[in-house]
């Protein structure tokens, strides 16, 4: 490919493997100065680390880096600041109980005589570049004072304020709420006009749509093309990334609840500095209903779901389940009362990672007269019963019930625990996260599982961080902000500018 100045950024030939898996296979890269260019794919396509080979986190087996049409050689992060490239994670690198200041200027502070850091004229020049870029950001601010939101414009700060021309952007909107993705876009066209070059790594085809200009695809480590924005839309953008047709809309007929069956009243629930996340919520989940729950990550939402499963005591409150009280009980009084649960981390609650596929389906019920040959499992029943998992979930490779669960991609671990719980035919399924990380593809697959388990009478308690799934997926909406529930919806009464502004703390019902 031709090696040109009118390109911020020329990626050619990369290819990255580690050991035998081969995670980008000859990939090219071209991103026009000023302008936002997307790069998507599935779970595992490597555009994560494509992104961290220009950063210089990793470095590529083969291929070549250009920038503004000069070869690079990028061997470490601090080679890729020098070269004007900064990258924001998704996961925010700030210290909570320094300044915005502070956090901003870590690392390349500003001193006076004799080596003494000097905060006025460090605070001046950060002030400088708040207002050229109308970031609305205060400098003394304590970062575990202000919003998700803001933290990140702090982190565009600290890249900006090290010089950068070249902005990487790792799922920039993942926690972000209506308005403060409008604000984000809103920057980032500022940033445009002032002459930076942004990257984004996103799965949100909406956002693409709206703030890319070009968008490149990669599929299973190989580059699949680059298309204008302009002349495509969501549609195309998913079947690109997965080589087929993706249904983006979620179908459903609508829901027909019956009795309650998970019923929070009053609850309490403190963390382990003593500091009340859940205060006084109250929430009914019925049978055949989804009850999505719509909030900023932070909110509660962790330690909720901690109390019904007992993973964690309550200060005081109700949960039952049916006729029960299950608080302050067991997890495994919990699971006897059929409540299964989709984890947040699945890497963390949900799988035993060297054990093999076939015994992580069975985590929960090892000690079933169905699995139980004295007191060892009885392997043949094991992996036939797996067998048959991995052939109604799709999980894929086929036949991989005597694999390690470490060798499975994202999106086939997340089926896995799914099918894991939803095989228990449950009466309360919370579903946390279901989907954090998936590409489109899996995500559909998600969606219909959980629309299907209602359908069938289950009580699903929905929670999640993506507005657009708790708004497309959910029969009832309820808004949490600091351990409350401050606003019920029945879906289709509310829009995304309302929901938005309950979960800020703003508005009401």
């Amino acid at each position: 490919m031709e090696v040109s100045s009118e390109y911020a950024v020329q990626m050619h030939g990369i290819a990255k493997r580690f050991g035998a898996f081969t995670a980008l296979d000859c990939v090219d890269l071209d991103v026009r100065k000023q302008s936002v260019h997307a790069i998507l794919g599935e779970n595992g396509a490597g555009k994560t680390t494509l992104m961290n080979i220009l950063y210089g986190l990793y470095q590529s087996d083969e291929g070549e880096i250009y920038l503004n049409g000069q070869k690079a050689s990028i061997t470490s992060p601090t080679e890729a600041i020098r070269h004007g490239i900064g990258m924001v994670h998704q996961h925010f690198m700030l210290i909570e109980n320094f300044t915005v200041t502070e956090n901003i200027i870590l690392g390349d502070e500003v001193c006076g005589a004799a080596g003494i850091l000097d905060m006025n004229r460090a605070r001046q020049k950060v002030m400088e570049l708040v207002e050229r870029y109308g970031f609305d950001v205060d400098p003394d601010a304590k970062i575990e004072d202000i919003s998700v939101g803001m933290q990140q414009r702090v982190e565009i700060l600290k890249a900006l304020f090290r010089g950068a021309e070249i902005l990487i952007l790792d799922e920039p909107t993942a926690v972000l709420t209506p308005q403060e993705i409008d604000k984000l876009l809103e920057i980032m066209q500022d940033l445009i006009a002032g002459g930076k070059t942004i990257i984004i790594i996103t799965h949100k085809l909406k956002e693409i749509m709206r703030s890319a200009d070009e968008c490149s695809i990669i599929r299973r480590g190989k580059y699949m093309g680059t298309v204008n924005v302009a002349e495509s839309s969501e549609g195309d953008l998913a079947a690109r990334m997965v080589g087929r047709n993706v249904n983006l809309k979620v179908d459903k007929t609508p829901a027909h609840p019956g009795d309650v069956v998970l019923s929070v009243k009053n609850l309490t629930v403190a963390d382990e500095r003593g500091i009340e996340q859940v205060r006084g919520l109250n929430l009914d989940v019925r049978s055949g209903e989804i009850v999505g729950i719509a909030g900023i990550d932070g909110n509660g939402q962790q330690e909720l779901v901690d109390a019904i499963t007992n993973l964690v005591r309550t200060k005081s409150g109700k949960i039952r389940v049916g006729s029960q009280e299950v608080q302050n009980t067991s997890p495994r009084n919990v699971l006897d009362h059929a409540v299964a649960t989709i984890p947040s981390d699945r890497h963390r609650w949900g799988l035993v990672l060297p054990m093999m596929v076939a015994e992580n389906t069975v985590l929960e019920r090892h000690n079933e007269d169905l699995f139980g040959k004295g007191i060892m499992l009885d392997y043949d029943k094991l992996h036939s019963y797996t067998s048959e998992l991995i052939k109604r979930y799709d999980i894929r490779p086929a036949g991989c019930e005597q694999e390690r669960m470490s060798g499975l991609s994202g999106g086939n671990q997340q089926k896995a625990i799914i099918a894991r719980e939803v095989s228990y035919v449950p009466d309360v399924l919370i579903a946390f996260q279901p989907t954090r990380g998936l590409d489109v593809g899996a995500i559909e697959f998600v969606h219909k599982t959980l629309i299907a388990e209602r359908d069938r009478g289950a009580a699903i308690l929905l929670v999640s961080y993506e507005l657009d799934e708790v708004m497309d997926v959910s029969d009832t909406i309820a808004v949490i902000y600091h351990g409350q529930i401050v606003g019920t919806f029945a879906q289709g009464t509310v829009d995304e500018e309302q929901l938005g502004l309950l979960m800020a703390g703003g508005g009401s019902q």
